[in-house]
């Protein structure tokens, strides 16, 4: 490590550099987490892609007074190394070093941690009122995306934020794994109007004179009309306006130029707002770019960081996973019945060898697990055999799907659980240490836990 990353100990020193030097603290920052993804694994595209918007976050906020609500915090290693871990980031993931998520006890900057995607609005709606009751000033920004955009606990929050309405960024970081939009001039210009302090101080006393006019009432309304028709036919934001934010964007995540200063702009901003970023999911590099979900996690140690080279694999059996997809291609060619459901996990349970099979017989709904469950009920109901293939930390969230939809039903619905048990690396949000004890308490549950691939086979 050398150049400008040596000399940043927290985010207060990168307050002290230009943006020329801010951009190459984001080259050198994006090479450092290369090289220990290299060594350790972890968390590689989504990181890449948030370097210079965490970058300009805390060069403008004043954290970790500022609270930064980062959503799951796999796209947060950068801020880990901008906040006082530098030093220690070649640990990540190891045992006694640094976690792979947030964590409030490992940093002050840490403002809530998560594991679990879809969660950050909601958090930093609940730091904001809290602030709002104590009658503080400070700032909370949720950070979004990156698929989080799928799971229906973000809109919960939105719809409440809206309703809410005290001073709340959220940060949509599009990577076009969830909403994407493209940018445009036009969309550049109209949002360089609106968050001047110019229109923002004069759109309401504007609004009120009409108001007071003869036929003022009226006129308001057709002004509103025209506004938002304006909006409709250059932003993509009209729906998150309607749930009461302010929005903004979309722009350009990587350039540092528009971002600092669209910022700067919105920070002064109140009521909810909601700032919609286009990144490069793998950003800095070709081969992580073009194929983001591989490289979502390095598929293997010791890649060639300049080319992506993977060293050859030593030959290994078949994982549980594999074992389970291939398994269930052999009876849904003999049972038209069957089908897959997943939530947003095709490749983490081997489901892809299903989709390639029986594309129209496999299921994934997004980042949604509550909906899985209950969709997949809706299934057995009419006389399909739903296979729920579901990590087992993440079907935590459907308890009540599990009880209410499925077991009082004495529905015919299987759940596969993946990487059930401790799963080392990623920590305590990912081990599947719950299942048995909640599932053994269901009505009509049979629970099977194979001691070796044959007796898998068997109990599919």
């Amino acid at each position: 490590m050398s150049g400008l990353l040596q000399q940043i100990d927290d985010p207060a020193d990168t307050r002290q550099l230009t943006i020329a030097e801010l951009n190459e603290l984001c080259f050198e920052i994006r090479e450092e987490i290369l090289r220990v993804m290299a060594a350790n694994g972890g968390h590689l595209a989504s990181s890449l892609g948030t370097v210079e918007l965490t970058v300009a976050l805390h060069y403008l906020f004043d954290t970790p007074r500022d609270r930064l609500v980062w959503d799951t915090g796999h796209q947060a290693y950068a801020h880990k190394i901008l906040t006082g871990r530098r030093d220690r980031f070649s640990t990540i993931r190891q045992e006694g070093g640094l976690s792979g998520f947030l964590l409030r006890s490992e940093s002050p900057y840490d403002a809530f941690g998560a594991g679990h995607a879809s969660t950050s609005i909601s958090a930093a709606l609940g730091m904001a009122i809290a602030r709002d009751r104590q009658g503080e000033n400070h700032r909370v920004v949720a950070i979004v995306g990156d698929g989080a955009m799928t799971g229906g606990l973000c809109y919960e929050a939105l719809n409440n934020a809206g309703n809410v309405k005290s001073d709340l960024l959220v940060i949509l970081n599009d990577n076009k794994m969830s909403i994407s939009k493209t940018t445009g001039a036009l969309a550049s210009t109209f949002n360089k109007i609106v968050t001047r302090p110019f229109y923002n101080e004069h759109h309401r006393k504007i609004v009120e004179i009409i108001k007071r006019l003869p036929a003022g009432e009226s006129m308001r309304r057709f002004g509103h009309r025209l506004e938002e028709s304006v909006k409709a036919m250059i932003l993509p934001g009209v729906f998150f306006e309607e749930l009461g934010f302010r929005y903004l964007g979309p722009i350009d995540g990587h350039d540092l130029d528009l971002l600092i200063p669209m910022l700067k702009r919105v920070r002064e901003l109140r009521g909810p707002i909601l700032l919609h970023v286009i990144t490069i999911k793998g950003k800095g590099r070709t081969y992580s770019e073009a194929d983001p979900i591989r490289w979502y996690s390095p598929p293997a140690p010791n890649f060639d960081l300049e080319t992506g080279a993977i060293p050859p694999k030593k030959p290994s059996p078949p994982s549980y996973s594999v074992v389970f997809a291939e398994t269930l291609i052999e009876l849904a060619r003999k049972d038209p019945r069957i089908v897959a459901v997943t939530a947003a996990m095709l490749e983490g349970t081997a489901l892809v060898r299903f989709e390639k099979v029986f594309p129209e017989r496999t299921l994934d709904v997004g980042i949604a697990e509550e909906h899985a469950v209950i969709a997949a009920a809706g299934m057995a109901c009419d006389g399909l055999r739903p296979f729920v293939c579901i990590y087992s930390t993440f079907l935590q969230r459907s308890i009540d799907s599990l009880i209410h939809d499925v077991a009082l039903q004495n529905l015919p619905v299987v759940f596969a659980l993946d990487r059930a048990g401790l799963v080392g690396a990623d920590g305590p949000t990912h081990h599947g240490v719950f299942d048995l004890t909640y599932l053994r308490m269901i009505p009509g549950m049979v629970v099977m836990a194979p001691k070796d691939a044959m007796e898998l086979r068997r109990m599919i």
